[in-house]
């Protein structure tokens, strides 16, 4: 199994939307969109509209946690992934089944029960966080940063 180049690994709870799907994607010069949730993996629909947001230079791939796991050292050197989920929990479970992730950026992360605000467009809950401090402690460095052209958010905002 090869390393794959993973660009950029981003935790959005809409996953692949709008203009965001494409600056990302340009911006880190990704030609390959991998989607990992259990869910979009057996969802077509959500599969098709999600195809339509993505930049056309782009290719896109919808996995399981698991597939992704297994998976994703097959890929090309030639592959830039732009890897995309929408949980922490997930990105944790990536890394500790052993896909090198070096960098989570922390786009969006919906308000919901149970959840706090850290930042405009970031809501965390206990478990959240918990998973956050874990991949820290995995190596894996972590940005709270909606679009490429804005400045990252204070990271110690997501621990208070």
């Amino acid at each position: 199994m090869g390393t794959p180049d993973i660009v950029l690994c981003r935790i959005d709870n809409r996953l692949i939307h709008g203009q965001v799907a494409t600056q990302w994607t340009g911006s880190i010069n990704a030609n390959l969109i991998l989607v990992a949730n259990d869910e979009v993996a057996g969802n077509k629909l959500r599969q098709g509209l999600m195809d339509m947001a993505a930049p056309s230079y782009a290719q896109t791939r919808y996995w399981t946690i698991q597939k992704t796991i297994d998976t994703i050292g097959k890929a090309s050197p030639k592959q830039h992934i732009f890897l995309v989920c929408e949980t922490p929990e997930d990105v944790l479970k990536l890394v500790e089944g052993g896909v090198p992730i070096k960098k989570v950026n922390i786009g969006n992360m919906h308000m919901a029960e149970g959840k706090r605000q850290v930042v405009g467009s970031v809501a965390v809950n206990d478990e959240d966080v918990a998973a956050f401090r874990k991949l820290q402690e995995l190596g894996v460095e972590l940005e709270i940063r909606r679009v490429p052209q804005e400045p990252a958010e204070d990271l110690n905002k997501l621990f208070k």
